[in-house]
């Protein structure tokens, strides 16, 4: 092995701005921050979630691919119905064609990132 992965980096045009919804959604909390960074802490052992501003970002188009998604986040929930509506109270918007899928949605976050809300994989 050559390293362990510290932390997930995602560009966005304000930090603090994007930082309470990924709080909300991944029960976060605030480990580093500064005007360029925030760090979220999601646990023992896990990496950081980073917030890195940029001037550049421009929100992926999920259907038409234009500019390209480049990473996504996989939340797990229990209930559609529960993690959508909180996902949507949080800021983030359902993306067209994405509810014709029966185990994920996805969405995006208030600056455009795609995330999918999907379900418990069955072992059977």
């Amino acid at each position: 092995m050559i390293g362990s992965l510290s932390g997930i980096v995602i560009d966005c045009p304000d930090p603090r701005a994007l930082a309470p919804f990924y709080e909300a959604l991944l029960g976060a909390s605030r480990a580093y921050e500064d005007e360029e960074w925030i760090s979220l802490d999601l646990g023992p052992g896990l990496p950081s979630l980073d917030l890195q501003r940029t001037d550049k970002f421009h929100a992926p188009d999920w259907t038409s691919g234009d500019p390209a998604q480049q990473l996504h986040l996989d939340v797990q929930v229990a209930d559609f119905e529960e993690g959508e509506a909180a996902v949507l109270a949080a800021g983030a918007t359902l993306l067209e064609g994405s509810e014709d899928h029966p185990g994920f949605r996805v969405y995006a976050d208030p600056v455009g990132h795609p995330f999918c809300l999907v379900r418990p994989r069955s072992d059977s």
